[in-house]
């Protein structure tokens, strides 16, 4: 059977080999598609390693500031905006970062570690950063005001740069130099998988530097974090900026709760899904449309042929299967050649951030929509093929 319908697929070549075609860029599409559909929803069930609720962040806008200097006068201003905000009664607790939580972008480092590549992204960090947004230490601690003392530079790691570079080794005290213009730094603490872009992105690794306001040759982080307390209204907001306008009248001031800013940025996650989920879609559609007006007209052409199998006792059953398999056929022969180019990609460890789970619960699930859709093509045409009947093989000479 296989044989017989390989040779049917042959002589036909120059119109299947169009349709073999049309199937690999689509599963190519579909692929993608399906596969960051599949790792954003195995990224959204691992923990945050924070609490984002009650939680707002205010972003400071400094005119005349830049990112590696700001004045004595600024770095004062910034001292004085973080000891007002305690007075509030409505704030629990204040911190203060370079980068919040759901904002892209921030401090990334690449350096060689034993002799291995190492990425991290780094945050600058006040003491209190931990209390404000319930950070979990998996084993040393967290930073405190006996730091000021220390002739080195402490920092706290989250568990996957731990792992990475210290294996199953403990890391507490050991010597780390993320970058290098830096002294001599130390892990003091372990954290969770710490994750500030979101539940759909990818675990990454984490360090958090030490940030003393007190301190004036250390610039002062762009972003205070405040823990509210439950119930508190947006009316707040208001007596919050007018406070710290007090202060810095020229400064500027965005508040905004994480949790609005979390809501927003997986938005954005979405909407790079939604964008390619849409072509992948139409594409879809497309090649079901073609597949079904390429068959029909096969069916039409193939009258003689398809009266003949009837004639010598073919039975409808099996003129149905025949065009169906000749579908399945094609579409094997696109779909292998698909599947040979995307298994390439983890073993030259293009798309090494995709867990060997999420990419072949992607190319099963492709593979499945591609077969669907081609047979979903095919039903119509077929059962047109099984209504020729023996007596119309005799209209061709």
């Amino acid at each position: 059977m296989l044989k017989h319908l390989f040779k049917l697929v042959w002589n036909r070549k120059r119109i299947n080999f169009l349709i073999i075609l049309e199937i690999f860029f689509s599963f190519l599409v579909l692929f993608a598609v399906v596969t960051l559909g599949v790792f954003y929803a195995d990224n959204y069930n691992h923990s945050l390693g924070f609490s984002y609720e009650n939680v707002w962040n205010v972003e400071i806008d400094v005119k005349q500031a830049s990112d590696d200097y700001w004045t004595p006068e600024q770095a004062a201003t910034t001292q004085q905006l973080f000891l007002a905000l305690q007075d509030f009664d409505e704030i629990e607790a204040t911190a203060a970062a370079l980068t919040p939580p759901f904002v892209f972008g921030g401090r990334s480092s690449v350096n060689l570690y034993d002799g291995k590549q190492v990425e991290m992204e780094v945050n600058e960090v006040t003491d209190s950063f931990k209390d404000v947004l319930d950070l979990q230490l998996v084993s040393g601690r967290w930073f405190a005001k006996e730091d000021d003392a220390l002739n080195w530079k402490p920092v706290v790691i989250n568990r996957r740069l731990s792992e990475e570079v210290f294996s199953a080794e403990d890391p507490i005290g050991k010597s780390f130099k993320p970058w290098a213009s830096d002294g001599d730094c130390r892990v003091i603490g372990v954290v969770t998988d710490f994750r500030k872009n979101g539940e759909y992105s990818q675990l990454q690794n984490y360090l958090f530097e030490r940030r003393n306001l007190n301190d004036a040759t250390q610039r002062p982080p762009r972003n205070l974090l405040l823990k509210v307390r439950p119930g508190t209204t947006v009316a707040f907001e208001e007596k919050l900026v007018n406070k710290m306008q007090a202060i810095a009248r020229d400064w500027s001031f965005e508040v905004q709760p994480l949790a609005a800013m979390r809501e927003s940025h997986l938005k954005s996650y979405l909407a790079i899904l939604i964008g390619f989920g849409v072509v992948a879609t139409f594409l879809m559609i497309m090649v079901g449309l073609g597949l079904l007006g390429v068959l029909w007209q096969n069916v039409t052409q193939r009258t003689r042929e398809i009266g003949l199998r009837r004639a010598k006792g073919a039975t409808a059953g099996k003129i149905h299967t025949q065009i169906l398999g000749e579908l399945l056929m094609l579409t094997s022969f696109g779909l292998a050649l698909g599947t040979l180019l995307v298994i390439q990609f983890p073993l030259l460890d293009l798309i090494g951030f995709i867990s060997t789970k999420v990419y072949l619960i992607g190319l099963f699930v492709s593979l499945l929509l591609i077969y669907f859709v081609t047979v979903a093509a095919g039903l119509y045409p077929s059962w047109l093929a099984t209504k020729v009947q023996p007596a119309e093989a005799l209209h061709y000479e």
